[in-house]
Parts: structure tokens; sequence; C-alpha cells
């Protein structure tokens, strides 16, 4: 399998010198600068087109787009398009990037925790995108409009909004939704490993729900609205972990 290559088996019982190590990580850092650099690359011929797309919605939040995001700086050109090449490139990068600490950490790992990671490896790109596709179609259009009924709320006319910040607001909550949807990944992994139990998470969840909110309210702009759009979601994934992990539980009690 692809995930198999690219993180490769090892020998469990090979044991490294301590320069090895470093050499490895060093390898690690390496790889990952570059594939952070080949997703900006990637990114650059590809900046009209996110441009483009980053307009989305706003428009579907009721504002036009054309007359409402202007450059107001001579360098502003240029300044956007290496935020979107950043970003972008980031986003791009990504599932890549963790394959290659995986990489990294992998002969470390018992068979056990080996087999985890492989099974969640396509589960976690999917919850990714899952993220992404759900900030993008429904959480920003709600935002931009929360936002801008605030402003008229408090008398504030804002007749335009500068495009670089606008373009960097979006691809930041992109980026965050994504991340922020890699949980539940976490969890199941752990509990397959046997690091955590169904019960340890039920018994804790009062307390992760208000980790969730917090961290939804870091990560989303300051309305309360945007925030349970990112908090909901991830409540309904943790209570999904609870009961994955109970039934793998009481499949290995059968056995």
């Amino acid at each position: 399998m692809l995930l198999d290559r690219l993180i490769g088996e090892g020998d469990p019982d090979a044991t490294k010198p301590f320069v090895d190590h470093l050499e490895d990580l060093r390898k690690t850092v390496l790889w990952s600068v570059g594939s952070l650099v080949s997703g900006m690359l990637l990114a650059i011929p590809l900046t009209p087109r996110i441009l483009a797309l980053s307009k989305v919605p706003l428009a579907r939040a009721g504002v036009d787009p054309d007359t409402f995001l202007r450059v107001i700086r001579m360098t502003g050109g240029l300044s956007i398009a290496m935020r979107v090449a950043l970003w972008g490139g980031l986003i791009f990068s990504l599932p890549f990037i963790v394959l290659i600490i995986g990489r990294f950490i992998f002969p470390g790992l018992t068979p056990r925790e080996k087999g985890a990671i492989r099974r969640g490896g396509a589960f976690a790109l999917l919850l990714f995108v899952g993220g992404v596709m759900l900030c993008y179609h429904v959480t920003l259009p709600v935002a931009v409009r929360m936002i801008l009924r605030i402003n008229g709320w408090l008398g504030i006319e804002c007749n335009f909004v500068e495009l670089g910040d606008y373009v960097s607001f979006v691809l930041r909550m992109v980026l965050a939704f994504g991340l922020a949807f890699e949980l539940p990944v976490v969890l199941v992994a752990l509990g397959m490993m046997g690091l955590v139990t169904s019960g340890q998470l039920r018994e804790h969840r009062r307390h992760v729900i208000v980790g969730l909110l917090i961290a939804a309210m870091l990560l989303t702009p300051p309305d309360p609205l945007t925030q349970l759009l990112m908090a909901l979601p991830l409540v309904l994934l943790y209570e999904s972990c609870i009961w994955i992990i109970w039934a793998r539980e009481r499949t290995t009690r059968e056995y």
C-alpha cells in the first residue's frame, strides 16, 4: 500500500544510535520544508483560481465581491499572491507533511500502534476534506453575514474590505476547520492502541465539550453562531468516537 511505502516498516528489533536519530530528524525537517515549498509552487499558478473561490462565500452572504473587496496599496497584488501561495501551499502539503512525520516516528511504534495509524490514514484525509468543505460552504457565508451585521449594529459603515485581509481570513478559517476535524482520528487511534477507553471518554465528556467550545472561540470570528458551527460537529464527532471505541472493546471482549 502507498501508506506503507511512505511510512516504512523499519526493524522493530533494531536500535539506532542517537546520532542516527538526529540525522533522521534532519531529513524529516528537510522533507517537510520541501513538501511545503512544493505545495507553494503548486499553488502559485492556481492563485487566480484560489482567489476566485475565496470570493464565493462573500457572494453567498449577499455581498458583491467585485465592489466590496479592494486593494489599497501599490504592492497589494504581490502581497495577496504571496499569502495565497503560502496558505494554499500549506493546505496542499499538509497531508504529505503528516506522512513524513509519521515515517519518522513509525519505526519506534509497536505493531498494534502501526496498525491503528494505517487504518486511520484514509479516515484522517476524509475528515480533513470534510472540515474544509463544511467551512467553505456553510460556516464562511454565515460568519461574513454575522460580522457585517455586527458592524451595522455598532453603526460602523463598512463600504469595502482590504482584499489581502479577507483572503487570509478565509484561508486561515479553512485550514483551522480541516485541522480541527482531525480530532476523531487521534481519539480512535488512541482507543485502538488501548491508551484510552470509551468509559474514560464518557467520564471526561463535559470537560472536552468545554475545551471544544474554547477552541472554536479561538479559531473562529468572535460571534456565537460561527463558534457553534465549528463546535457542534466536533462534539458529534467526539460522541461518534466513543461509540466506535465502545464497539471495538465489545468485539475484543467477545473474542
